[in-house]
């Protein structure tokens, strides 16, 4: 038998609470995704005026994060003509993201959910991503 760590509703708030903040403080309103150790939604906030489009991209960031247990830029890196990794955004149904924003959340050296970000830049979607896992590290102490 298994015994799985995962996220609660309370964790995923905070981990949404931590990105809101740096949103709000680089003025940029995000869509922010959070998933459990499997990719499945747990929480989810768009903040006035994130964007449409955000609200799947950043549902496949945190589920990119969490099942694949990488940040999405790493798939980035690979995901080039040429790598053996190339075309693995075509993988799952589509819904394997290499844009950075998606972190997987990891506590006491497990995977227990992901962060999915996305209405900025990709660099702006990381910087978010994590400050909700920061924020959910001072909280937990």
């Amino acid at each position: 038998m298994l015994t799985i760590k995962r996220l609660d509703v309370a964790e995923a708030r905070l981990l949404i609470e931590g990105a809101a903040v740096k949103a709000r403080e680089i003025g940029v309103p995000m869509c922010i995704a959070i998933v459990d150790e499997s990719g499945n939604l747990i929480a989810f906030e768009r903040m006035d005026g994130g964007k449409i489009t955000s609200v799947t991209i950043a549902q496949d960031k945190a589920f990119t994060a969490a099942a694949a247990k990488k940040a999405t830029h790493e798939y980035n890196a690979v995901n080039v003509p040429g790598s053996l990794a190339f075309g693995i955004h075509t993988e799952v149904g589509g819904r394997i993201s290499s844009v950075g924003g998606g972190l997987p959340v990891v506590v006491g050296g497990e995977v227990v959910g992901g962060i999915g970000i996305s209405s900025g830049t990709p660099q702006q979607d990381m910087d978010c991503a994590q400050a909700g896992i920061d924020h959910l590290e001072t909280q937990r102490g």
